[in-house]
C-alpha cells in the first residue's frame, strides 16, 4: 500500500508542484505540519496514513492553489489536509481493480511538530530543500 501512495505522491510533484524530486528511506526530522487520513484496505486491515510536509513544501502547495505567498497558519493546515486528501485520494484511485485497492476516511489534522508517530513504513520526498513524508502504520495488525 505505501508503493501506491508514494507513487500518488510522486505525481503530485510532478504533474500538479512541476517539480523534481529525491526519494528518502523513513520520516522527516524537520517540524511539519502533520494530517493523517485513515484507510480501510479490502481485506479488512486498517491503517492510518500519515502525510506530513514541512512548511517550506505546504506553502509550495498554498502559493499553487491559492496563490498565496506568505499564508497564514490555518491556511497551511487547509493546505495540508488538501495535500493529504489529494495525494492519498490518488493512490485510492490508481489501485482500484487491482489486489490493493482501499477506501479512504476524512483527513485529520494531527499537529504541528516533529514526526513522532509510530510507523510501519515512511519515505520522504525532497523537493529542492522542501519535505513531504508518507508514513502508514497497520491500526489493527
Amino acid at each position: 500500500m505505501l508503493a501506491t501512495i508514494v507513487e500518488a505522491a510522486q505525481n503530485f510533484c510532478v504533474h500538479q508542484i512541476r517539480s523534481n524530486f529525491q526519494l528518502q528511506n523513513g520520516a522527516s526530522k524537520k517540524r511539519t505540519l502533520i494530517a493523517y487520513i485513515d484507510v480501510n484496505a479490502r481485506e479488512g486491515k486498517k491503517y492510518r496514513t500519515y502525510v506530513a510536509c514541512d512548511e517550506n513544501f505546504t506553502q509550495r502547495v498554498s502559493t499553487l492553489f491559492l496563490e498565496e505567498d506568505e499564508s497564514d497558519e490555518g491556511t497551511l493546515i487547509d493546505m495540508t489536509l488538501e495535500t493529504a486528501n489529494l495525494i492519498v485520494g490518488s493512490a485510492k484511485v490508481i489501485a482500484e481493480g487491482s489486489t490493493n485497492a482501499f477506501t479512504i476516511n476524512t483527513p485529520h489534522f494531527e499537529k504541528i511538530g516533529l514526526f513522532d508517530f509510530e510507523y510501519d513504513q515512511a519515505k520522504t520526498l525532497i523537493v529542492g530543500s522542501d519535505e513531504l513524508t508518507i508514513a502508514i502504520k497497520e491500526l489493527n495488525g
